[in-house]
């Protein structure tokens, strides 16, 4: 089992990255969360990694952090979840909140994952429900919620789920009304 990879950022694709190890080039798919994270080009990254083996490939998945990768060796063990929908998974939120998410039942936050339908999303916290370490709180929750209500709101004016995933990611937890939240997203989106 390869558990990290440390050496040199190589190249950044959409949902991978190529770190250079000592000349070899490890394609390893990353969340759309750990991409904020990465350094630049030709830098020194770290990941945390899990070494999925199936019949015709070996395929790396990476996170930035240690607790990422538990959690995701945690989703693998759902009937239904493979390394793909559990990455998915993790890139929708950060671990205490799935975590939260999943403690509090709120199936519906999990099926803002791509390829995560309701009984995907109830059969994880069916299995998963007050397994996990209690980091969740209701705070996590509402805060969950106001981020699914934004990013309806932003998807509604026609912007891309994926980039208003993104925006959300970046403001501040210092920023609570909708309406402001609502004006940071868009600054974000209209300056990438």
């Amino acid at each position: 089992m390869i558990y990290s990879l440390s050496g040199i950022l190589a190249a950044r694709r959409d949902n991978y990255v190529v770190v250079d190890v000592a000349g070899i080039g490890y394609k390893v798919f990353l969340s759309l969360r750990a991409y904020p994270l990465l350094p630049l080009l030709g830098e020194t990254i770290r990941l945390f990694t899990y070494l999925n083996v199936r019949e015709n490939a070996l395929e790396l998945f990476g996170f930035a952090e240690e607790a990422e990768l538990n959690f995701f060796e945690k989703l693998l063990l759902v009937n239904g979840v493979g390394p793909r929908s559990a990455l998915g998974i993790i890139g929708v939120a950060s671990v205490d909140k799935l975590v939260a998410a999943i403690d509090s039942g709120k199936v519906d936050l999990l099926t803002r994952a791509t390829g995560i339908g309701k009984k995907t999303a109830e059969r994880i916290v069916l299995e998963l429900q007050g397994k996990l370490a209690a980091v969740g709180t209701k705070e996590t929750v509402k805060t969950m919620e106001a981020d699914l209500e934004l990013e309806e709101a932003l998807v509604s004016l026609g912007y891309n789920r994926n980039d208003a995933r993104k925006a959300i990611a970046q403001i501040s937890s210092q920023t609570t009304r909708l309406e402001d939240r609502l004006k940071k997203a868009l600054q974000v989106i209209n300056k990438s």
